[in-house]
């Protein structure tokens, strides 16, 4: 029996529903030369059930193993997989069903060591799912180029959606960080060991991400700490745009102190402040083509910005 072309990694950490909706959307796609790995991080909510459905339609492995973070999760898979590119997808991701032959396709065409795709809103996500999907690709937030247009430069892939040569974890080992900015650390070396990494843009998935505010703070302030540990490691990689989150956290305190210094300084910065998130609402609407995710996207907004540069300065300056 020949390797599969794909082996696809997915860690498992208590989300058996996700599961199922994930491999349910694997058993569609049009290029069929793939094995899926489901390593259970130490769940006490296992998927072994949902995985057992889906034997009949896919090649499939299950593992379970002590919880250790999605990187060394991740490592375990790779050491198990026969493929010759290892995909990573996270478990709250649906994917289309042309995802492997718009990999096939731009393999070919450019022969990438690695890559990476962007992530869009399905038309099932919740409002807020779609808001905090917006806020996280946005330009006017962190988003920046998160894979939604065309990258000019150096691409980062992340963990959500990537894939790496076999060539490329036997000279890596895959990753090192246990989590927290796990796939960007291992973007950045496999840039120094010379590989070339790329955007495939129509290998895109939906991304579900959090389903609540309060989960979706959580996230985005571990992002924080994510990059600030990448620039502990990597003390290059952190560029002035990194920094925005923890400049918009410091403003928006000082902008509270300003009532009791200076009231005209307050009127001209809460007008910038207020001006901020009018834009964000504004390119949401015209982005999502959705008034209330327009709306929710304000406070996602918020949420994001705050969490994350709350995060980053945490770590920056207290973290051990």
């Amino acid at each position: 029996m020949h390797p599969p072309k794909y082996s696809i990694v997915i860690p498992v950490y208590n989300r058996p529903q996700e599961v199922d909706e994930l491999l349910e959307s694997l058993t569609h796609q049009t290029v069929k030369n793939f094995e899926v790995l489901i390593i259970e991080d130490g769940s006490s909510t296992r998927c072994e059930e949902v995985v057992d459905r889906y034997r009949d339609t896919l090649t499939i492995q299950y593992h379970f193993k002590p919880n250790t973070g999605p990187g060394p999760t991740r490592n375990f898979g790779y050491a198990h997989a026969r493929g010759s590119y290892l995909v990573v997808f996270d478990s709250d991701c649906i994917i289309p069903p042309t995802y492997f032959e718009a990999v096939d396709k731009s393999l070919d065409e450019n022969q990438w060591d690695a890559w990476g795709g962007p992530d869009r809103a399905h038309q099932n996500f919740t409002l807020v799912q779609r808001a905090m999907g917006y806020t996280m690709a946005s330009v006017l937030t962190t988003g920046g180029i998160r894979g939604g247009k065309k990258h000019v430069g150096w691409f980062q892939p992340r963990s959500f959606n990537m894939g790496i040569s076999r060539k490329v974890y036997e000279a890596t080992q895959g990753f090192k960080f246990d989590r927290f900015a796990e796939d960007i650390e291992f973007s950045i070396r496999m840039k120094k060991a010379g590989f070339k990494v790329g955007l495939i843009q129509e290998a895109f998935v939906y991304h579900k991400r959090r389903t609540n505010f309060s989960q979706f703070y959580n996230q985005v302030f571990n992002f924080g700490r994510g990059r600030a540990l990448v620039g502990k490691v990597h003390p290059e990689e952190i560029k002035i745009t990194h920094w925005f989150p923890s400049f918009f956290v410091i403003g928006t305190c000082l902008l509270l102190l300003l009532p009791f210094i200076d009231i005209t300084l307050f009127a001209i910065g809460f007008g910038g402040w207020l001006f901020y998130l009018a834009a964000i609402f504004l390119h949401s609407l015209f982005e999502n083509k959705n008034l209330v995710v327009a709306l929710l996207s304000v406070p996602s907004a918020l949420l994001q910005l705050s969490g994350y540069g709350m995060g980053f300065l945490k770590e920056r300056f207290a973290g051990k």
